[in-house]
């Protein structure tokens, strides 16, 4: 399966609505403390001074607030994400004005050729159609620019496959809920969205289709992926 389509995806995106209070608390706990630390591994040595950025699922914009610390605020940042609420949150949080916006990973209102680095925090997995947003980000980037994404692996390897999955469909519940109580169950929609999510070597292949390189990194055996795929 390649993106969630367009029917789990309007399901994904209205739970996306509900947990925005306790969004990233709960992130924080069910990886492990782990997702801002990928974020940096993601992101340095793949992100330049003076670069145009684009923060593609952006949320909260979690992924370019780590590239502005990496590079002293000299960066200009474009938040592009579905939630409208999601980007307001984002806005009111920030002393300075973003640019801000409203849209999905398969149609991006930028030119061709426009863009540096295209930086997607635990978010591609949320794309409708995953072979069309991976297409999109490569029309956005400048030759040479870098598809930066951090997210939740899905192992080849059976056994190792099967713990994730046990812990993304069990235990990830019980973390969630013990943090923000039964708003915290709605995170178990995160495992239908690693049930859709190709493994690790197909997601590989599929951004190879494409991209003349791609630098795949797994951590905490292979559940969690940190990819930079060059244009």
């Amino acid at each position: 399966m390649s993106g969630l389509g367009l029917s789990y995806w309007k399901e994904v995106i209205g739970v996306l609505r509900t947990i925005i209070p306790v969004y990233d608390k709960v992130n924080k706990s069910i990886s492990l403390g782990q997702d801002d630390k990928y974020r940096e591994f993601g992101l340095r040595g793949q992100i330049n001074p003076g670069d145009l950025i684009l923060d593609a699922g952006s949320g909260f914009g979690n992924m370019s607030s780590k590239a502005l610390e990496i590079l002293n605020d000299n960066a200009r940042i474009v938040l592009h994400d579905p939630i409208r609420e999601m980007l307001n949150y984002a806005q009111n949080q920030n002393s300075q004005r973003l640019n801000l916006s409203c849209g999905v990973f398969e149609y991006m209102p930028f030119r061709e050729s426009s863009v540096d680095a295209v930086l997607c925090g635990y978010s591609l997995r949320d794309s409708f159609s995953l072979v069309e947003a991976i297409s999109e980000v490569h029309r956005v980037l400048k030759n040479e620019g870098r598809f930066i994404i951090v997210d939740i692996g899905k192992p080849d390897n059976v056994l190792l496959r099967s713990f994730v999955t046990f812990y993304l469909k069990y235990i990830l519940g019980i973390i969630a809920y013990s943090v923000s109580g039964k708003r915290g169950l709605r995170f178990k929609t995160l495992y239908g969205t690693f049930v859709r999510w190709p493994k690790n070597a197909l997601l590989n292949d599929l951004l190879l289709n494409k991209f003349s390189t791609v630098k795949f990194t797994k951590k905490m055996f292979g559940g969690a992926i940190i990819v930079v795929a060059y244009k």
